[in-house]
């Protein structure tokens, strides 16, 4: 087929591209602004020029036939450097402009990242963001995000990452929950609580605990000693959201593992006094200073939360940065350049719980 033959195949052969990533043609639309029919009849088109089958369907998928896959696997490449070049020539003149699409986790997005956006959008009004929340792991390049928000500790190899503050995790509980059944003061003793799960795999009740020991002596650059202990915990409710998990713990349901992004908004300064020395018995069940901003209707009726165990820490749950993530390119858009810039600039001073001393490793 010559050059002039396959021009008119070009836009559904870049369809197919998606296709492929998305596995459903509801997406492929959504994501190409056409109607589900639409691209389910380009790809029939394109199934005829080509005489052989690309796309096999049934009810409930769409998957690509072996041909289907060759085409995609040696057509991607070219597209991703058109697109490329394409954003690279439209970014050398005049003011940042186009579509960024960013996931983020549904607790993180809701209380700080929509502000930020919010924000962002009357600085640069030739900027279009779509913004998707959910707590499940994304796969950037198959579903055709620029940017994704999260919360760990490790970055693939094949993406490239700006950090944009610190965050930590820390045991919480109301000051009823408190009253009523003790405050524990060491981790073995929770076993006997009832604790409130963020469920994110099937290890969500075994808590791996870690503090640093006193070393004797001066040996000053020795490396820091730590204890490490696991627990079996359990509770009422296991849950993968972290604004939902706060609201639990501030009806008084149990002791919880919090991220500082969805502490109660008073809560910073006590959370930077725990990490230095625990409260006297008796005390420390009505710390917390006053709001830094308006608190949602849910947080204005209800009391703060008390740290519990504040010299342990908790691993594999949360990361510790708060990363901006895309697949490596060999260029950035200046509209994403200039959205990772305002974030960086927005969480610079992280949540209040990062201002603390660092975690055990």
């Amino acid at each position: 087929m010559s050059s002039d033959q396959l021009s008119p195949l070009i836009a559904d052969l870049h369809l197919l591209t998606v296709l492929a990533a998305t596995r459903s043609f509801t997406e492929t639309a959504r994501r190409l602004g056409v109607s589900k029919a639409s691209a389910s009849m380009r790809i029939s088109e394109l199934e005829r020029a080509a005489g052989v089958l690309l796309v096999r369907r049934t009810t409930r998928s769409v998957g690509l036939t072996e041909a289907g896959q060759q085409l995609v696997h040696e057509m991607q490449p070219a597209f991703n450097r058109i697109s490329e070049s394409y954003n690279a020539a439209r970014d050398l003149v005049g003011a940042p402009r186009g579509l960024v699409r960013v996931t983020a986790p549904v607790a993180l997005g809701r209380q700080h990242l929509a502000p930020c956006v919010a924000a962002f959008l009357q600085r640069f009004p030739d900027i279009h963001i779509e913004l998707e929340l959910t707590d499940r792991f994304v796969n950037l390049a198959n579903e055709g995000f620029d940017l994704a928000i999260r919360h760990t500790n490790t970055v693939p190899e094949t993406h490239v990452a700006w950090v944009l503050c610190e965050t930590r995790a820390s045991l919480m509980a109301s000051p009823q929950y408190l009253a009523r059944r003790g405050m524990p003061m060491h981790p073995s003793e929770l076993s006997a609580h009832d604790c409130l799960l963020y469920l994110r795999d099937s290890h969500a009740g075994n808590w791996t605990f870690v503090r640093q020991l006193a070393r004797k002596g001066k040996r000053q650059f020795a490396e820091p000693a730590l204890e490490r202990l696991g627990v079996s915990v359990a509770g009422t409710l296991k849950v993968n959201n972290s604004e939902v998990l706060r609201d639990a713990l501030l009806a008084g349901l149990g002791i919880g593992l919090l991220p500082d992004f969805s502490m109660p908004l008073d809560m910073a300064p006590t959370l930077v006094a725990a990490r230095t020395a625990l409260p006297p018995e008796g005390a420390g069940l009505a710390w917390g200073g006053p709001a830094q901003r308006p608190m949602t209707p849910a947080l204005s009726t209800c009391q703060t939360l008390v740290p519990v165990l504040p010299d342990w820490q908790v691993q594999g749950f949360f990361g510790e940065r708060i990363y901006a993530l895309r697949p490596w390119s060999a260029q950035v858009p200046k509209a994403v350049q200039c959205l990772v810039e305002h974030l960086r600039q927005s969480f610079a001073q992280g949540f209040g719980a990062a201002m603390a001393s660092p975690a055990p490793r």
